[in-house]
């Protein structure tokens, strides 16, 4: 069964490995298959749920309401995202606006079929909005009992400290850091990662596998995986053609043999590298198949000897990115229409 670990300094456990829904669910996924997913989750032990009201036009949050309404709400932990623009794209449809943060808290509410979500998470920081009406917004959203502790997602360690600060002031819990990080993808590491230590969040991490460069499937010189997400113009080309270079891929099967050594399969080492960081309170997995949950599910609790991983930074070498700075390309400096 996959383990617990504190959010953070909060007293709030979620499961190592949680669920989320982004690409899969009212998209890629059919509901029913999207159903058998969530079920195959629950049945590991995965009680932690990660969605946002931009998933597919919030549609996610609909599909994800409608598989787990029949579960015991108290034993669930649920988590969703606010900032990116829905619906019909009005001036006033995007942003982290006190406006657009408490229609938002209510549309998803609605579509997830609770009275509150665990976790409400800023989904990328706002230039665009005072930061003090960002943090007065959400504190109010808790204090209305509609989210228990509030989280932000890609904020730069500057961005998170500020947030911090104000949290701290309106005595609200800011618990959580969700940033992509992976063995090839380390940006978080230098900077946001001690910034969120002083602050006492935690990261849930999205992308742990690379986008499923790191399970080894796609080879160096060879066509692309047909089916894969790499062919998926819709919503998973774009993000994973970074790492889609001989270099890059020749580097990532060098890590089959210490996979091995673990009797582990490539995806569970890679889940379970992220696992090693002591500030990383969970590690995202979406799935199309209950199987690769079932799979997924035995990286929890494994423990990788120090000698291993230092083999696993000589394998990747220097295709690893580290600068600090890549956290800020996803974040705008003004308000776009579109998400990641």
């Amino acid at each position: 069964m996959v383990n617990y670990r504190y959010l953070g300094n909060s007293g709030l456990k979620i499961t190592e490995l949680t669920y989320g829904n982004w690409l899969t669910h009212a998209s890629q996924v059919a509901n029913e298959q999207a159903a058998a997913c969530v079920k195959a989750a629950l049945d590991v032990g995965i009680t932690s749920f990660d969605t946002a009201d931009v998933y597919a036009n919030t549609a996610a949050e609909s599909v994800l309401g409608d598989i787990l309404k029949g579960e015991r709400r108290e034993s669930l932990e649920v988590f969703t995202k606010v900032y990116w623009p829905t619906g019909p794209r009005g001036a006033n449809d995007e942003g982290l606006s006190r406006k657009h943060i408490m229609e938002s808290i209510n549309g998803s509410l609605s579509r997830l079929q609770t009275d509150y979500v665990d976790l409400y998470q800023a989904h990328r920081f706002d230039h665009g909005t005072p930061l003090e009406e960002t943090m007065q917004a959400f504190a109010d959203v808790v204090r209305q009992g509609k989210a228990l502790y509030i989280g932000v997602s890609e904020w730069s360690a500057d961005q998170i400290r500020a947030g911090a600060e104000l949290a701290k002031e309106l005595r609200v819990p800011l618990v959580s850091s969700q940033p992509q990080y992976s063995m090839l993808w380390r940006v978080i590491e230098d900077e946001v990662v001690p910034a969120s230590k002083e602050a006492g969040l935690g990261q849930i991490v999205w992308s742990p596998v690379a986008q499923g460069v790191l399970t080894g499937k796609y080879k160096p010189g060879a066509p692309l995986p047909e089916g894969s997400r790499a062919t998926d113009e819709k919503g998973g080309a774009n993000m994973i053609k970074r790492f889609l270079n001989d270099d890059v891929l020749s580097r990532v099967q060098q890590l089959e043999p210490i996979a091995a050594e673990l009797d582990l399969t490539m995806a569970q080492l890679a889940l379970a590298w992220v696992l090693q960081n002591d500030n990383v309170s969970a590690a995202i997995i979406g799935a199309s198949r209950p199987e690769q949950i079932h799979e997924n599910a035995k990286a929890s609790g494994v423990v990788i000897p120090a000698e291993l991983m230092a083999r696993i930074d000589d394998a990747l070498g220097n295709v690893v990115e580290r600068d600090a700075g890549k956290t800020l390309e996803t974040n705008p400096t003004g308000r776009i229409h579109g998400a990641s």
